[in-house]
């Protein structure tokens, strides 16, 4: 039995990873850079509801929306770099947010965080984590159609042949850096989303956060579960989730020994992730019982390579 709290942190994470994917595997940009959008969207998602009183999913919206405005400029300047580079730069810039959080006491709390963010709706109090839950879950849903939609469109069609090709993608007529920073910034509102709700939940919102392995985190999750496959991330984000969990009711100190370990041996032995190595094994099946061996609706596009962090810009 998964309780309402985990079953909430799940489905954050869960859309957090896919937000990360869909740069990462379908955009071929690899950020450590996300939890800027993540915490920056929780602290403010966390201010709008204590000091406007505005219903939590007006506050998330809010702070989604401000995690896809500063991504602009970060993304400006950060999509016309690739590989090591642009890690870097992603990195670069959330250390620079985490730095204004941490000396912003006033607003932010500094260190001890934003406390007593409310859980309510129109001034329906939504203290009760099962009833949350099922409020909530409805943002989580619409951020992952969303993303769905993106990777399904023509839209996410072009950025697979950017990821696979830029050369030829500039040569056909395709405004590459355009494309890499609308999905630079459609990733941040994702991830904003996802972030704004979980400071919610917890009615916290706190220096970890912003801090850069939370990206790490996240791009974890999208490793496990299998980069380019979008539903990977739910999968890696409810194993590493209900691991910590399980891990640190049992008063274990080694969380990270384990979960490193973990992430080495699926790596190793499912080099496309647990999504990824499920769906190679299982297609040739479906495919021998359709007729003609045509590809279902519901295929995932085309699976993305591993990243090559030391590509040259």
């Amino acid at each position: 039995m998964i309780y309402p709290p985990i079953a909430m942190d799940i489905a954050c994470w869960a859309l957090f990873a896919v937000s990360v994917d869909l740069l990462l595997g379908f955009t071929g940009l690899l950020s450590f850079g996300h939890a800027a959008f993540w915490g920056s969207s929780a602290y403010v998602s966390g201010l709008l509801a204590v000091h406007v009183g505005l219903p939590f999913p007006v506050a998330v919206l809010g702070g989604a929306l401000f995690a896809a405005v500063i991504a602009v400029p970060i993304g400006y300047l950060a999509v016309r770099l690739s590989g090591i580079y642009f890690a870097m730069v992603t990195l670069a810039f959330a250390q620079m947010i985490y730095f204004i959080a941490n000396q912003w006491r006033d607003v932010t709390g500094g260190e001890n965080g934003l406390q007593g963010i409310p859980r309510e709706m129109f001034g329906v109090d939504l203290s009760d984590s099962f009833v949350f839950y099922y409020v909530g879950l409805p943002i989580v849903l619409l951020g992952l159609l969303l993303a769905w939609r993106i990777v399904r469109s023509p839209f996410g069609r072009v950025l697979v042949s950017i990821r696979d090709n830029p050369s030829r993608a500039r040569a056909l007529g395709y405004p590459v850096d355009r494309y890499r920073l609308l999905s630079f910034v459609l990733s941040a509102f994702l991830a904003g989303l996802a972030g704004g709700l979980f400071a919610i939940s917890h009615g916290f919102a706190s220096l970890q956060e912003v801090y850069w392995t939370t990206s790490g985190n996240a791009v974890m999750m999208v490793v496990l579960g299998g980069i380019g496959t979008l539903w990977g991330g739910v999968i890696g984000a409810a194993l590493v989730v209900q691991l910590n969990d399980y891990l640190s009711t049992s008063e274990f100190d080694g969380i990270g020994i384990v979960t490193g370990s973990i992430f080495i041996v699926i790596v190793l032995v499912f080099r496309k992730g647990i999504w990824g190595t499920a769906r190679d094994l299982l297609a040739p099946r479906l495919k021998r019982k359709r007729p003609g061996g045509a590809k279902s609706p519901g295929d995932d596009p085309a699976p993305a390579p591993a990243p090559d962090v030391n590509a040259p810009a």
